[in-house]
């Protein structure tokens, strides 16, 4: 064959034989196919472990949310929360222990899963035993039930062992298992990974930031204390107008006090709890924002948990409406750090370029200058007196009385009433 055949061949051949990139449109409509598919895989099952991260996060935090003295806790993760955000973290890494909370709904479903046979062969012994007491049936489920929880406590363990993903709970990798479990190695890794793991979770320093951020809030509930106590005392004249004073404090602090707690967390200071000027200063940047955020947090989602106020909760079932308390509370301390959070953006950004920015319009500084007036004097006023009306209804139709002056879920621990 000559030079030139070969040329020609070569010519007429198709070019994604030497030249990978160019393919045919078959070819690439595979690719991309394959590619929107692994994509939408990919995207699909990020979304259902985040929710499942979530969900798990909102139901630990309900149940320590029941737990007395390590309440505060719980309120030092919210108010951990509005401060990252106040600090411009974005809201994934302002919401911490989200991976760690999914991995223990992982550990605490799959206990929940495996107890339930047992509880089922147990339940059928008790059964045949009071149908028929000593009978060989009985005995053979009691054994069954025995066997069964060895047979899972080792299951549970071994996929502990391997990380306690998901997969791990499926496959229990019979080989690997014959092969390493009989090390004290593959066993004693669990117990440094679980103090590891405690250790990652902080719990020291949220409950000292509850502590601090629960002590500067009553201090600036010091009116609804006055309240409280005018209440409780009588209905006398002096009492009356010391009462309504105190309603009016109350109602110019709560203008201010969500944002101070956010301020508070992201500066990690007590002071920082009193730097009313400094807030104040920053919210006038950002003004529907900010009054967005105090619709949120003191209107749309704590007024509805007035209703789960209503009658005591027993001890036992505490931590039910405590769900839908840290559910609600939660996007709370979010918008309240994410209008804190702009509120600043806006501040820094005037005041870098105060020197060099043009001299706005008209029309521009008309808008800011509405727009500072209307949230200032009539829709955060209006927002605050929604929130102290109800507050005063509640006093009438909680099971706590007066004292929800001082137990407000919107700035304090979010818990419901609980039955002694």
């Amino acid at each position: 064959m000559s030079w030139a055949s070969t040329a020609v061949e070569h010519e007429s051949a198709p070019r994604t034989e030497f030249f990978p990139e160019f393919r045919t449109a078959e070819a690439a409509e595979s690719i991309g196919s394959n590619h929107w598919m692994k994509r939408t895989w990919a995207f699909a099952s990020a979304s259902v472990w985040n929710l499942w991260c979530l969900a798990s996060l909102i139901v630990l935090l309900a149940i320590v949310t029941a737990i007395p003295l390590l309440q505060l806790t719980v309120l030092g993760y919210l108010l951990l929360v509005a401060g990252r955000l106040t600090r411009g973290m974005t809201i994934r890494q302002s919401v911490p222990g989200l991976g760690a909370a999914g991995q223990m709904g992982i550990v605490f479903g799959s206990l929940g899963l495996a107890s339930l046979p047992i509880r089922l062969f147990v339940h059928w012994e008790s059964v045949a035993a009071i149908i028929e007491p000593d009978s060989a049936r009985a005995s053979i489920l009691w054994s069954v039930s025995i066997a069964f929880s060895i047979a899972a406590t080792v299951y549970l363990w071994w996929a502990w062992a391997r990380g306690g993903r998901v997969r791990h709970f499926l496959w229990p990798e019979p080989i690997r298992f014959l092969r390493e479990s009989w090390r004290p190695s593959t066993w004693s890794d669990i117990s440094d990974r679980l103090w590891r793991f405690l250790v990652s979770l902080k719990l020291p320093m949220l409950f000292w930031l509850g502590v601090r951020g629960a002590v500067g809030t009553l201090i600036w509930l010091f009116p609804a204390m006055v309240i409280m106590n005018v209440t409780r005392e009588g209905a006398a004249a002096a009492a009356g107008l010391l009462g309504a004073i105190a309603f009016l404090a109350l109602g110019y602090v709560m203008l201010t006090l969500p944002m101070l707690q956010a301020h508070f967390a992201a500066e990690n200071q007590f002071r920082a709890m009193f730097h009313w000027r400094r807030v104040r200063q920053d919210l006038r940047y950002a003004p529907w924002s900010y009054a967005a955020a105090m619709l949120v947090a003191l209107v749309l989602l704590p007024i509805p948990l007035y209703l789960l106020k209503i009658e005591a909760t027993p001890q036992e079932i505490a931590w039910l409406p405590c769900l839908v308390f840290v559910a609600f509370m939660l996007p709370a301390h979010i918008a309240t750090g994410l209008a804190m959070r702009r509120c600043r953006r806006l501040h820094a950004i005037a005041d870098a370029s105060a020197d060099d920015a043009p001299i706005p319009g008209n029309f521009r500084r008309r808008w800011n200058a509405f727009s500072r007036f209307a949230v200032r004097f009539l829709v955060a006023p209006a927002i605050v007196i929604v929130y102290l009306v109800v507050l005063l209804a509640s006093q009438y139709t909680s099971w706590d009385g007066v004292d929800t002056w001082i137990r407000q879920h919107a700035l304090l621990v979010p818990v419901p009433f609980v039955g002694i």
